[in-house]
């Protein structure tokens, strides 16, 4: 059954353009109050990133789960995945985060986390659905929700982060440059790090409810390269403004994506023998994590584009560790969903036993070159599956002989086909990337 308001990753679009809005929000607080409460006495976490309209919304969804009878306990501003963590903590039946990850200010979303701090489970998601189609109503007074703050929010999640190693770790002598994206790490990501006795450079940490993402964070790391330079740093991390994606720079200035940090991590749980199984990555993923997995003997999957597909390829399996190139990176081993920090700290402990640099550590994964070209559409029928693309795909991975693969997907948030070519040959890759991206457009016209 297709969902009318769920996407992959919960409810997002812009503020003011339904189904952003206050009085879908109210609406949206209710149904999820009644569809919670149908299992049993509610209790929900909201918790939201930095930009203005999450007051707004904030407000809208505590009316609406109070109407519906449930408790509302209000966490601020904090990163995604410290809700999910809370929510397991404090025993409620679920977890709000108010965020539209790294988008731009004028975009907002929803998103849900179960009791188990995971995502909703799909007929949990059709419920909710089903309720914001049907006529609103009040419990009885006496049954009506309470609204209390959570105050010590950030000091729990804090100590949770530094838990995910080992109590005698110290970064001390390690120069880092954080970039919080002006969003929902602002204050937590720098108190784990210098507690861990890092000496800790803070980029993009004063967030007026505008700038998040603004020319900062993981989607831009300019600022960062720049100040890793100039502060003769380490290194420096980059989260997105909620605090679920990271993104790294070497000593030298140069962006660490996902798929290196993902390997990073495994390659010190395979050596510890705490792998578990293998990783996920998804189709996205390069061919060069693929590779310099296989030179170690681990298993290495895919799985749609999305952390939502990445985890539940996860839990089929019983890994503990997976991720995509953006940086969305799962550690089953500390937490239930993707968490930067947490992430984060795992590289860096990673290399403190190697006693190796994040430049050097990296050098095992050689990247293939990738192309991603985004072709703009009307919308009509998939250009994806147009005769004359699949046969083009056909004879452009049967040209590359094994020594490459063509990916065509179509956005789900976007009228855009992403056409991704990726081989030993960057010249000849860029030419076929432009081939079928020309092809693409022309039978989208």
């Amino acid at each position: 059954m297709s969902k009318k308001y769920f996407g992959t990753d919960g409810i997002r679009g812009r503020v003011g353009v339904y189904p952003i809005t206050p009085d879908f929000m109210l609406k949206l607080g209710w149904a999820a109050g009644m569809a919670f409460r149908s299992m049993g006495a509610c209790r929900v976490l909201v918790g939201k990133d930095t930009r203005i309209s999450g007051y707004m919304f904030e407000s809208a969804l505590e009316a609406g789960l109070s109407a519906a009878g449930a408790d509302v306990m209000l966490l601020g501003p904090m990163p995604t995945p410290a809700i999910a963590y809370l929510t397991r903590t404090f025993h409620a039946e679920a977890g709000i985060v108010i965020s539209a990850s790294h988008n731009p200010h004028d975009d907002n979303g929803i998103k849900f986390f179960s009791g188990e701090g995971t995502k909703l489970p799909d007929e949990v998601e059709l419920m909710i659905e089903e309720l914001l189609d049907a006529p609103m109503t009040v419990v009885e007074s006496s049954k009506l929700g309470k609204v209390s703050r959570i105050n010590d929010a950030s000091g729990r999640y804090i100590e949770f982060c530094k838990s995910s190693v080992p109590s005698s770790t110290s970064f001390a002598g390690l120069k880092i440059v954080v970039d919080c994206a002006h969003g929902a790490t602002y204050k937590v990501a720098p108190s784990v790090f210098r507690e861990l006795g890092a000496e800790v450079v803070v980029l993009s940490a004063q967030p007026n409810g505008l700038n998040i993402n603004d020319n900062c964070g993981s989607t831009h790391m300019g600022q960062l390269q720049a100040a890793v330079l100039g502060e003769h740093a380490d290194l420096g991390i980059a989260f997105d403004g909620d605090g679920d994606r990271v993104l790294m720079v070497d000593h030298t200035g140069a962006i660490v994506d996902g798929d290196e940090l993902l390997f990073i991590i495994a390659r010190d749980l395979h050596a510890r023998n705490k792998l578990q199984g293998g990783v996920v990555g998804t189709l996205m993923s390069n061919l060069g994590l693929e590779l310099a997995l296989a030179d170690l003997g681990i298993p290495f999957v895919r799985a749609n584009v999305g952390d939502r597909y990445v985890i539940a390829e996860l839990l089929e399996r019983q890994w503990l560790v997976g991720g995509e190139n953006s940086g969305h990176i799962v550690c089953f081993q500390h937490t239930t969903t993707g968490d930067a920090i947490i992430a984060a700290l795992q590289v860096l402990m990673a290399l403190k036993r190697r006693d190796e640099g994040l430049a050097q550590s990296r050098q095992a994964l050689r990247k293939c070159p990738q192309i991603l070209v985004n072709v703009r559409f009307g919308g009509g029928a998939n250009p994806v599956e147009h005769p004359a693309v699949k046969e083009a795909c056909a004879r452009v991975t049967t040209a590359m002989a094994g020594r490459g693969r063509v990916l065509l997907r179509k956005s789900g948030t976007e009228p855009l086909v992403r056409v991704m070519v990726e081989g030993d040959d960057e010249a000849q890759v860029r030419g076929y990337a432009d081939e079928l991206a020309k092809l693409v457009a022309e039978v989208s016209a």
